[in-house]
């Protein structure tokens, strides 16, 4: 599903700052370049945290020391690929970094750290929401964005929505043009892989705090903040 847009590097902006927690390690090479993979540790303003993937060109890492327990202010995009296993096609997110930043002083990475976790989606319904109320009454919509970049690809990203965000995504339609604001949050799940075995999994997913519905050529956009 390809959609038309003006400028496909504004359709997918994060702006993420953390804790590297993990060995920098190699994850793959194409076109001659070299890639490389970590995991970022992300508060939450709640003080709990996100531990989101992070894929780096070899070439943002050069004469950088990005040891664990380094603080870095990342900029780029959240990309999805399928990885095959078992016979099964599996959607796996990461944050694609277009520009690192180290931080030193400790008075920085304060700054940094009064919005460390922020992403703009410019997309489309690629898959029908699905809403749903939990035991203690919280209303939630799970969407899947398809979110266009050059060379005819798309990145499908999954979010969430809450409160009336949700009850307003529930009448949403596959091919509907959205603006979304958010953070990206990790979560972990139970997957059975038979019936007596279970794997524990990490899911990835844009919590919604904003979104705006886009009506193409005649314009009905309103713009809901989530107050619950």
């Amino acid at each position: 599903m390809i959609f038309v847009v003006k400028n496909l590097m504004e359709t997918n902006k994060v702006d993420v700052t953390g804790k590297i927690i993990t060995p920098i390690e190699f994850s793959h090479e194409m076109y001659g370049e070299g890639f490389y993979n970590f995991d970022l540790e992300v508060l939450r303003l709640s003080e709990s945290v996100d531990i989101l993937p992070v894929t780096i060109s070899e070439r943002l890492i050069i004469n950088i020391d990005l040891s664990e327990g380094s603080y870095v202010d990342i900029s780029g995009q959240l990309r999805s690929y399928n990885r095959y296993e078992n016979g099964s096609s599996r959607l796996v997110l990461t944050v694609f970094a277009r520009d690192i930043k180290l931080l030193k002083d400790e008075e920085e990475i304060k700054e940094h750290l009064k919005s460390p976790n922020e992403i703009f989606l410019d997309g489309y319904i690629c898959k029908s929401p699905i809403y749903r109320t939990t035991p203690f009454g919280r209303e939630i919509s799970d969407l899947l964005i398809a979110v266009n970049r050059p060379y005819n690809k798309s990145d499908y990203i999954p979010c969430i929505a809450w409160g009336r965000n949700a009850r307003f995504c529930d009448n949403v339609l596959v091919g509907d043009h959205m603006r979304i604001w958010g953070r990206i949050q990790s979560r972990e799940y139970q997957k059975k892989l038979s019936d007596n075995e279970v794997e524990t999994r990490v899911a990835y997913e844009v919590s919604i705090s904003k979104l705006e519905y886009v009506e193409n050529d005649n314009n009905r956009a309103e713009v809901y903040k989530d107050e619950v």
